[in-house]
């Protein structure tokens, strides 16, 4: 009990030290938008925009509704950036009960099936209202096969029906999908791979604190030599030392 609450006001002492940049446009986009995200990630976005080493692609691992994105599209815009944005998510809730089953007299059943489209549907219905001057490209894969496939630089079509040719360096990525260590620790082992010196990473939900297991992978992270913790913002966000 005692280390709940304490945990609590740890949480909410980081939060009222956090550099948050929201503006109207972003806020009226989280109201249309559905999605999860840190105000401080917002700022950690516009760094990086300002910052970025080259013009590699951006890629953002674990995509949803498409909120994120919108973001970074939205501050590639600020800053003129042309860096190709690429997502992957599979949309895939493993979590989810099969059926979601409503406590009502006549229960109408949810499949996981239908859940997933529907999410899926929501993320091309957002960018394409929020983004359509500058269109993410999307894949629809897990992002160990999609990392396959990048070094493998396989030619795909993304769910909006493009061309997409993958691999190559990449300057910028937002590390949101499966959250266990095993997973976080491999898309941050496959991101190393091919971020550029003065490249960024962006560790969702691994503020202190937090009860993900991102946490100890962030850790690891920091003992390494060649990143730099540019910022707790709350969540971290490291460069690629040059």
């Amino acid at each position: 009990m005692l280390a709940s609450f304490l945990r609590a006001v740890w949480s909410t002492w980081q939060r009222q030290r956090v550099i948050d940049i929201s503006d109207e446009y972003t806020t009226w986009l989280s109201y249309g938008n559905a999605g999860f995200l840190d105000p401080g990630n917002l700022y950690c976005f516009d760094f990086a925009m300002r910052n970025l080493a080259d013009d590699s692609p951006l890629l953002e691992i674990g995509t949803f509704c498409g909120f994120s994105a919108n973001l970074l599209t939205y501050y590639k815009a600020r800053y003129g950036r042309s860096n190709r944005l690429i997502t992957t998510d599979p949309w895939r809730f493993q979590e989810m009960s099969e059926v979601l089953r409503l406590d009502l007299p006549q229960p109408q059943p949810l499949s996981r099936e239908s859940f997933r489209q529907f999410i899926k549907e929501s993320y091309r219905r957002n960018v394409e209202c929020f983004s359509g001057f500058d269109l993410p490209y999307t894949v629809e894969l897990a992002s160990n096969d999609f990392f396959v496939a990048w070094r493998q630089q396989q030619r795909t079509t993304d769910v909006l029906g493009r061309s997409l040719q993958l691999g190559g360096p990449i300057s910028f990525v937002y590390i949101d999908g499966d959250h266990s260590y095993k997973q976080t620790y491999q898309d941050f082992l496959n991101c190393d791979r091919h971020l550029v010196p003065g490249g960024f990473i962006l560790f969702d939900d691994s503020a202190d604190g937090s009860d993900w297991e991102v946490c100890d992978v962030v850790r690891q992270v920091q003992r390494q030599p060649n990143y730099e913790l540019v910022l707790k913002n709350p969540n971290y966000f490291f460069m690629k030392r040059r």
